[in-house]
């Protein structure tokens, strides 16, 4: 936290309501926004660059050589640092399908390094992802370490992690699936629908018993069929129901991302990378839980071929989805950091506004990250 007020000063501002020309930006010494001014005297000039909402990476497994199974304080300070480099704020630290000691050191080390507090981008919690899932769709999950879902096993994942446990993926066709929704929507846990073989009935039942959204749209989940809607076509046309997208131009065409935000709308879509360790790094063969994975010019690859993972960086999610999409800045930004907000709880995030948290992204013209704040205090 910063120890005194600061006024940053940028050619432009984007705040809640929209641009602002040549404004200034007050932090207060708690880190949250104090004020948000036209002009004005000011600390720090940051000339012409534009200050952003800072982005929310809400599925990400690692980066820059580290991964959350490694269950390292140091490999998540490592990777904290590297996401607030290219402009995210804050993450969820998401875990894949593995044994259970492996899942519960690294449940244990997010809850203890959220606690301490990290160099870089904010530790918001984990994301469990697996091992509840269906061997028909275990994109890079082993299928030898899935299981049935049990309720006394996802409170012993809560006992570990406390309050730190914020979004658990599973397969809804699995038994004891609305029972399991249930009870950890009562715990206050978000729940996703991911690497399934539902079908559109049993997707839209598990949405309408508590699920919020699905796990990387058409990614590791039955497809769409226009006699079989699948998980596909049920996230897609449930009101209410958060659809997460990999936009990398890999893990789905463009022109279906197109398709995502027609049925969607903006409000929404949320761009994610489900990025591993070897984001950021040369190619050559890495570790994704208990499976060794090979990239080739930036993709990441099973043995047998299939997708684990991704190298995106969220910033790249950005332009894309200008692109791709056709969006201005603002309303392609906010895919990254409103939503995500909006989809986690985080009133505090997401947006710049007085009272809020000062996790701002600086950004020039042409979407170079120039710095990053965390609650108040510049980290990159």
């Amino acid at each position: 936290m910063p120890c005194k007020t600061q006024r940053l000063r940028a050619a432009r501002v984007l705040s809640e309501h929209g641009w602002l020309e040549n404004a200034v930006l007050e932090i207060a010494a708690d880190g949250k926004i104090a004020a948000l001014l036209t002009g004005g005297d000011f600390d720090l000039d940051l000339g012409d660059n534009w200050l952003m909402p800072a982005l929310i990476d809400s599925h990400v497994h690692g980066a820059a050589g580290f991964d959350t199974m490694d269950a390292s304080s140091h490999a998540l300070d490592e990777i904290s640092m590297h996401f607030a480099r290219f402009g995210v704020g804050a993450f969820l630290a998401t875990t894949v399908t593995a044994p259970v000691p492996a899942i519960t050191a690294a449940l244990t080390e997010i809850s203890r390094s959220r606690e301490r507090g990290l160099p870089g981008a904010e530790l918001l919690g984990s994301y469990l992802e697996g091992p509840y899932f269906t061997a028909k769709c275990c994109g890079a999950h082993p299928v030898q370490w899935m299981r049935s879902l049990d309720i006394g096993e996802l409170q012993s994942w809560l006992d570990i992690a406390g309050d730190s446990l914020h979004t658990v993926a599973l397969a809804p066709e699995l038994a004891g699936s609305d029972e399991a929704i249930a009870w950890l929507r009562r715990k206050g846990v978000r729940v996703l629908i991911g690497h399934s073989d539902a079908s559109y009935d049993q997707t839209l039942h598990a949405l309408q018993a508590g699920a919020q959204g699905i796990v990387h749209c058409y990614n590791g989940m039955r497809g769409l069929h226009h006699r079989d809607p699948g998980v596909v076509g049920a996230g897609l046309t449930t009101d209410g129901c958060d659809v997460e997208m990999i936009a990398d131009g890999h893990h789905v065409h463009p022109a279906a991302v197109k398709i995502a935000l027609s049925c969607c709308g903006e409000e929404r879509l949320l761009l994610i990378t489900d990025a591993m360790r070897a984001t950021g790094m040369s190619d050559g063969t890495y570790q994704l839980g208990e499976m060794q994975v090979n990239m080739q010019n930036g993709v990441v690859r099973t043995d047998v071929g299939g997708l684990a993972g991704s190298t995106l960086h969220l910033i790249d999610a950005v332009r894309h989805a200008q692109k791709w999409l056709g969006l201005p800045l603002e309303r392609a930004w906010a895919l990254a950091s409103r939503n995500p907000a909006r989809s986690l709880g985080l009133a505090d995030l997401g947006s710049i506004a007085i009272g809020k948290k000062a996790s701002l992204t600086l950004i020039s013209p042409d979407l170079a990250v120039m710095g990053t704040w965390v609650q108040g205090r510049q980290v990159v």
